[in-house]
């Protein structure tokens, strides 16, 4: 770090405090940061880590990268967590609730400051002195949980199909049988069609039975061509996108025949069109609040639920769209 320090002609402390991600004058920062590329002089944060018990070192544990909002959200932590001078390293379970304790296991030996996790095992062995936060999913109240309005945004999406028209109903959720937020968004949505008295059905369609018992239910429902439900509200874009194609299949036209609506809000390609009309779950704010209360200085009041607003946005499975 002297080397550093003449090169850059500032004190060793500067260099030190730039290094150790302290704020100093952005003048004095870029001159030790150029100094330190020409250099060739890297920061060893794990030997670093041993001295100070801090390695600027966040876990993020994952079921998956595959689903567009588990990519969406990663991406949106990791760029948070950069700005705040944090590294992330991502673990994938891919649902699996004995790899999950084991990631977990695995990230404290390597002397992270903190975990961001999206789990499904109810039973995770936390250690109370690593900062902890997790994605729509309780485990104790010293945990914190962001979640979006999942409640809110089921009972938005009722309302805006029956606005458009709609007169029966269909709520379809995939994905785990294990308990946490986003099961509020068939709340909301029963809610809502129960207190307007319209007829309606949820169906759940288990990860390992695939698409089957949606299909079975499609076959038990068209008579003459018509399906019995003119509105869906499926629990993600994607699982919206796979039903359209089997309603497509059948020759039933979305949105003229059924119309969808999906959950995330995920957008093709980064641009401005959605893959179909959704509750648009806020992701930069999510982000930014897991990072808020995980780097959190008192740990003594954090709240145990953040439940951040969502919003309706069309996108060509409503009618609204035509």
């Amino acid at each position: 770090m002297k080397d550093v320090a003449a090169e850059a002609g500032v004190a060793l402390g500067t260099v030190s405090k730039v290094f150790n991600h302290i704020p100093v004058g952005e003048e004095y920062r870029l001159r030790v940061e150029e100094a330190a590329r020409k250099l060739g002089y890297q920061v060893n944060s794990y030997a670093r880590g041993l001295k100070t018990n801090k390695t600027n070192t966040v876990a993020l544990i994952w079921p998956n990268l595959r689903h567009p909002f588990f990519a969406s959200l990663s991406d949106a932590i990791i760029g948070t967590l950069m700005k705040r001078g944090y590294r992330t390293i991502v673990t994938i379970t891919n649902y699996d609730s004995t790899a999950e304790q084991q990631c977990i296991d695995l990230v404290r030996q390597n002397k992270v400051d903190g975990i961001i996790a999206l789990t499904y095992n109810p039973n995770l062995e936390v250690d109370p002195q690593l900062p902890f936060v997790s994605i729509d999913r309780h485990f104790r109240a010293e945990i914190p949980c962001v979640a979006s309005d999942n409640f809110g945004g089921g009972q938005l999406a009722a309302q805006k199909l029956l606005e458009l028209g709609c007169q029966k109903l269909l709520f379809l959720r995939q994905g785990s049988n294990v308990a946490g937020e986003a099961d509020k968004r068939r709340m909301g949505f029963e809610a809502v069609c129960r207190e307007r008295q319209v007829e309606f059905e949820s169906l759940y369609l288990p990860n390992e039975a695939g698409f089957a018992p949606f299909e079975a239910f499609l076959a038990s429902h068209t008579h003459d061509g018509a399906f019995d439900y003119d509105g869906i509200f499926c629990n993600t874009d994607r699982l919206c996108y796979e039903i359209q194609k089997r309603l497509e299949l059948l020759g039933l036209r979305v949105p003229q025949d059924v119309q969808m609506i999906g959950f995330d809000g995920i957008q093709r390609f980064d641009s401005d069109d959605y893959y179909c009309s959704t509750i648009v779950q806020p992701i930069p704010q999510m982000a930014q609040t897991a990072v808020d209360l995980l780097l959190s200085t008192d740990r003594s009041s954090l709240p145990a639920l953040i439940c951040l607003p969502v919003r309706y946005q069309p996108g060509g499975t409503t009618r609204d769209c035509l």
